[in-house]
């Protein structure tokens, strides 16, 4: 029997569209191996929600290895080390996986060296070959789509093996309850209903097929299910972004989540060109910019993670955060907004509370996202482009989203419900707002034109 292959996985839980595990599997049988390492990635190993997904992702992808004929092995500590750990416990001289972007995992590929090999899988095109004239990474996302479209649709999706051969002797494996990844906190994750894994990844993009057509209107409001919700499902690699463009292949108008997919891909080759792109503004002239600090901040950050800031949309994104780990894509607009400006936070903060609260808490997109509202970054609105939230929350229909998630405000019509305070019907049991709008308005002015 030829000697068995390691198949190192990450954020690419499936057995579909696999390129690391079909080369793995013609070298060799194949051991899969899923390493936690809270030591490599610093500040930005994964967050309280996305382990809650990663728990349940790990025990789907066991239950589907098992019935191919293999098994998941789980092992915890430092990467290099585990891997190099588990080639001298079986024999292995090979290590197939799937490449990623995150400059931790940039870190320990190099450090793996010959014994690796990488595959290409994770985007619609490896994100750090799409490059300018010349040769560095696009800074603006329309050049870096205008680029990538002649090079669509990418390939067809591979199907998943039948049977992966298996090692003669199968090395240890720690049990997936001692990671103790499921919340016991009683406040927190009670609405997590995900359903997680590769099944249910290609069951809801299949049904996405038929939303498609009313996608770009529809993604904006709050109230309607318009939105794809793949996002986790993508961020794990429970589908690859070349099985969900082959769903909705023939869908009618899907150039704007055609789009959307190549956002990730941007974010990714940016984060790769500036890899503190997370920590550090993109924008020198921001690195200056006077944020609040102290206690009346801190207080206020606490408000805000909440959802206790007196503005019902805001305040209905945040709790919807809390309770299922996920948050409507105009919401997360609007919320990360007003940290920035109305509360004249440091965006840091929001993007550190976003990354332990999102399940689909991606590194490219979480920096990119925040330094784009926060006007920081390179392809960003300008600081001065302050969100309106009372006026959006109106234009977007959100009454009947604010009523799911405050109650406090489940009584109140329409004509009310986005302004309360306004209208002189805010319940005893609800917050008045942190600030007026004008009021925060003219102080993130002020504070703009302070610092240059």
């Amino acid at each position: 029997m030829p000697a068995p292959v390691l198949l190192w996985l990450r954020q690419d839980l499936r057995l579909h569209d696999q390129p690391a595990l079909i080369a793995a599997a013609e070298q060799g049988p194949v051991i899969p191996l899923y390493v936690l390492d809270d030591e490599g990635p610093g500040e930005w190993r994964i967050g309280g929600a996305q382990r809650w997904w990663l728990h349940h992702s790990l025990f789907r992808l066991a239950q589907d290895l098992e019935a191919k004929g293999s098994r998941l092995i789980l092992r915890r500590g430092p990467v290099a080390a585990t891997i190099a750990a588990v080639l001298a416990e079986t024999g292995a001289t090979q290590v197939h996986a799937l490449r990623h972007f995150e400059p931790w995992w940039r870190a320990a590929e190099a450090s793996l060296g010959d014994a690796l090999h990488l595959h290409d899988g994770n985007h619609l095109i490896r994100p750090d070959t799409l490059t300018t004239g010349s040769g560095g990474a696009y800074r603006i996302f329309a050049s870096f789509w205008k680029a990538l479209e002649p090079k669509l649709p990418p390939g067809d999706p591979v199907p998943a093996p039948d049977h992966l051969p298996a090692p003669k002797h199968w090395p240890a494996s720690d049990s997936l309850a001692s990671w103790g990844f499921l919340p016991s906190k009683p406040d927190w994750a009670t609405g997590f209903g995900w359903q997680v894994g590769e099944d249910a990844a290609l069951a809801k993009a299949h049904a996405f097929r038929a939303k498609v057509a009313a996608y770009e209107e529809q993604r904006n409001l709050p109230a309607e299910e318009g939105t794809s919700q793949l996002s986790p499902h993508l961020h794990f690699g429970e589908i690859s972004p070349r099985t969900l463009w082959d769903a909705i292949r023939n869908a009618p108008d899907a150039l704007k989540f055609h789009t959307e997919l190549a956002w990730r891909d941007f974010t990714a080759s940016l984060t790769t060109a500036l890899p503190r792109y997370a920590e550090e503004e993109g924008r020198a002239s921001m690195k200056t910019f006077p944020w609040r600090s102290g206690p009346h901040a801190a207080s206020d950050l606490r408000a805000w993670q909440r959802g206790r800031t007196g503005y019902p949309i805001v305040d209905a994104g945040m709790r919807q955060l809390w309770k299922t780990g996920w948050m409507h894509n105009r919401v997360r607009m609007i919320t990360a907004s007003f940290l920035v400006k109305h509360l004249l936070i440091d965006w840091r903060e929001g993007e550190r509370w976003f990354w332990d609260t999102l399940i689909d808490a991606d590194y490219g997109n979480n920096a990119v996202n925040w330094q784009w509202i926060a006007g920081t970054g390179i392809d960003a609105n300008m600081f001065t482009r302050i969100m309106a939230p009372l006026t959006q929350s109106e234009k977007f229909g959100a009454g009947s989203y604010i009523r799911r998630w405050v109650p406090e405000l489940a009584e109140l019509p329409d004509a009310v419900i986005h302004d309360p305070d306004e209208h002189g019907r805010r319940p005893a049991n609800y917050p008045p707002k942190m600030i007026g709008h004008r009021e925060a308005r003219e102080r993130a002015l002020a504070a703009n034109r302070a610092h240059r």
